[in-house]
């Protein structure tokens, strides 16, 4: 292939790839009948100079339609909500957790409706369940639904991205035959490895061999993540590439010491054995997409590497880059394809152009050095953790999993049938793994990381160019200015409320509530969101919106009452920033951790913003002791009124306070036994705030307190339909709704 075709070829992929791209970031899907258009435009241009752009929307077009099927594919509206009996057979390694057992169900059908072809179910208190087996079951459907805030986990873009068109919780079932398949074999094989763990590293062993991560606790992510070492115990690219090049180095060392026969031509053995050693390692961790992804790529490089290591190592990248968007277009939604695609081609720009060779040590540490630098401006657009000492850490942990942990476990693993053998090695790649997480666990609380503030765009784009500028080789010029343009991390102003002002942000936590106040110059949290076993909303939710919205310490964190639902991630909340005072209606019965204060009648002001606490002196229940909150700004009022109930409400109106309010926030999350009238009456609010969960058990908010509020023509925001809600208090304008936001995959 000579330059110019090469070149064509390179123009090309790029021009498709980037059509496959733009999916991540349109706003809503083109009608069915402009995506047939662009796609036969694009076959149109296919044999002009302008074949680009004819690649370009042929690329756009799939994508589309690759979405729109998965689309299509979601529960149906008139089942949301629903318990119907139905088939189907688990799928993938079920993950058991808390007492709850999560799981997939393949080609699920029922004789009473059409449905997905993948469910994502959750069983409270279940049986044990295997990959394999096939369940008859009564499953309560829900339609995909995420929670959606300045910053936490896009649920529905993730549900999308696997193609489950529906979640739902399983109220009763039967098994109706046994697991069988390869899926069998591996959950044989997981329960085998975690029967004896002396070390309690199984769950780790089963994250690399299998790539089944829900042996890892809570503590083991946080660790992982204030290290920027996930991707060690998550199964990626560098497992499977680690594999592959085990292979192809034993075959090449072999060949260079001159023990590999001359009639067999070393390389194309050495490349077949390295594919089909990765393929298998894919094939063990149950080969999902990001393992597909890997496999892809190792199969061109290898490819490139045996027959075209002339035409460069751009064109292998730019090929498996298109393949694996051809094949899950996707995949776009997913941080994972950005990162290891990201990687990939850091490394190729750090060692491309360097001169000579560089010891092993070198090597590793520029890689790590690059990979910090470089992702920065990726984590940073797509919202994740920055690791300040994921150099170190890496430059510790990539070998130590790489070249000990990994290859014991996967040669304990297939020496499992020898006697002892394969215990002993799964024994001592345990213990080494456990060592591992005690030297991450120092280094992580010496330095946890870091979740800078939203950035605006221009400030984004000063630091991925400053970054660029830094990976350059020594002496180009202007590399040096790279780390000026690194200071809007650091430095670049937030735009906070003026004077007699305030901005009110109505998380979205679920079934629970969490209100953040902000002033010119303090921040209160008003309840810290509900925690449930390992999934704790202060530490999911709350703390990263708060950080998002560069709120770095709290004035106050103010829990209404001691229910989980209000004080379950308290505790998350003043572990990870800065809390100045705590104060609650039930002190007593909160952790001792947070030093709570009794929440008393008292008033003050905080940049030209009244505040003011009450409680019933008379409560005799949890609900009717929620400290309420009253905050007014620039003449506009909020009322916050945690769980009280309408005694509590008579007693709140009989107290000569001023409640005339322009927002409500509904008592107990619009429950029958509050927003009484004479509430309403004494507040005749304007408009009215459900903090709730979908689908949630109690039926809230209920339609008799719905119509109530109705009469009074207020205004309903329900945080079901607006995810997280601005409230620019003081002046008098419309709130602010994070689900408006346009995306495709959310749902209205």
């Amino acid at each position: 292939m000579d330059g110019t075709r090469s070149g064509n070829l390179r123009t090309g992929l790029l021009a498709l790839a980037a059509g496959l791209f733009l999916l991540r970031f349109v706003p809503q899907l083109p009608p069915v009948p402009a995506v047939a258009v662009l796609a036969l435009l694009g076959l149109a241009l296919l044999p002009f100079r302008s074949y680009p752009l004819g690649l370009f929307l042929l690329g756009f077009s799939w994508a589309c339609t690759s979405a729109q099927w998965a689309l299509d594919d979601r529960l149906d509206h008139t089942l949301d909500g629903r318990t119907l009996w139905l088939e189907g057979r688990v799928v993938d390694l079920p993950d058991v957790r808390e007492g709850v057992v999560r799981f997939q169900l393949a080609e699920p059908h029922s004789r009473r409706a059409e449905l997905p072809q993948l469910l994502r179910l959750s069983w409270y208190d279940g049986p044990e369940i295997r990959a394999g087996e096939t369940w008859r079951l009564a499953v309560n459907l829900k339609r995909p639904h995420g929670l959606v805030n300045p910053q936490s986990f896009d649920y529905e873009a993730w549900l999308l991205a696997q193609r489950i068109g529906g979640v739902g919780t399983v109220k009763s079932g039967q098994r109706l035959s046994e697991a069988d398949g390869s899926a069998a074999w591996r959950d044989r094989l997981r329960q085998h490895m975690l029967a004896d763990d002396p070390h309690g590293r199984a769950g780790g062993l089963a994250a690399l061999v299998l790539g089944d991560s829900s042996g890892l606790s809570v503590a083991d992510w946080r660790v992982l993540q204030d290290t920027g070492t996930v991707h060690l115990l998550v199964i990626s690219g560098q497992h499977v590439t680690l594999v592959a090049g085990m292979f192809y180095g034993l075959v090449s060392w072999l060949a260079r010491m001159g023990w590999w026969p001359r009639s067999l031509p070393w390389l194309p053995v050495a490349c077949l054995l390295a594919f089909s050693s990765a393929l298998s390692y894919s094939l063990l961790a149950g080969f999902e997409v990001p393992v597909q992804r890997a496999c892809a790529m190792i199969g061109l490089v290898l490819l490139w590497r045996w027959r075209f290591r002339h035409l460069g190592i751009t064109l292998p990248l730019l090929v498996a880059l298109a393949a694996v968007l051809l094949l899950e277009p996707l995949a776009v939604l997913q941080p994972g394809f950005w990162l290891s695609f990201g990687a990939v081609g850091l490394l190729i720009l750090i060692f491309a152009a360097r001169l000579g060779a560089w010891a092993w040590w070198r090597t590793l540490g520029r890689a790590q050095w690059a990979m910090t630098v470089g992702l920065l401006p990726m984590l940073l657009a797509l919202g994740l953790p920055v690791s300040a000492s994921s150099p170190l850490a890496n430059l510790i942990a990539v070998p130590w999993v790489g070249f000990v942990v990994v290859p014991m476990a996967l040669l304990g693993t297939v020496l499992l049938p020898v006697p002892w053998l394969g215990e002993a090695l799964l024994w001592v790649a345990g213990f080494s793994l456990e060592w591992l997480f005690h030297l991450l666990g120092l280094i992580a609380d010496w330095l946890p990381a870091w979740l800078p503030s939203a950035l605006p765009f221009w400030a984004w784009l000063l630091v991925a160019l400053g970054a660029f500028l830094i990976l350059l080789p020594v002496g180009v010029p202007f590399r040096s200015l790279g780390l000026i343009m690194l200071l809007p991390l650091l430095f670049t102003p937030v735009e906070r409320p003026a004077e007699r002002r305030a901005e009110v942000w109505m998380l979205d936590v679920g079934q629970g509530l969490s209100m953040l106040v902000l002033t010119r110059n303090h921040a209160l949290l008003y309840d810290a969101g509900p925690s449930f076993g390992d999934f704790d909303m202060g530490e999911r939710v709350v703390l990263p919106s708060l950080r998002a919205l560069d709120v770095r310490a709290l004035d106050m964190l103010l829990i209404s009452h001691s229910d989980n639902d209000h004080s379950g991630g308290a505790e998350a909340v003043a572990r990870g920033i800065p809390v100045k005072r705590v104060g609650s209606g039930e002190a007593p019965a909160l952790p001792a951790a947070l030093s709570a204060e009794p929440c008393v009648d008292e008033k003050w002001t905080w940049d030209g913003v009244s505040f003011r606490t009450w409680r019933w002196a008379d409560a005799t229940d949890s609900n009717q002791s929620s400290c309420v909150l009253i905050v007014e700004a620039g003449g506009e009022r909020m009322l916050l009124t945690g769980d009280i109930d309408s005694r509590a409400e008579r007693a709140l109106t009989d107290s000569g306070l001023e409640l005339q309010a322009h927002w409500l926030l509904a008592p107990h999350h619009g429950s029958r036994s509050s927003s009484s009238w004479a509430l309403l009456k004494s507040a005749a609010p304007a408009a009215v705030l459900y903090s709730r969960g979908k689908h949630n058990a109690y039926g809230h908010p209920h339609p008799t307190v719905v119509s109530r509020y109705q009469a009074f023509s207020a205004t309903a925001y329900d945080s079901v339909e607006t995810g997280a809600l601005r409230i620019r208090l003081g002046a008098f304008d419309a709130p602010y709704a994070l689900r408006e936001i346009p995306r495709f995959w959310r749902e209205k």
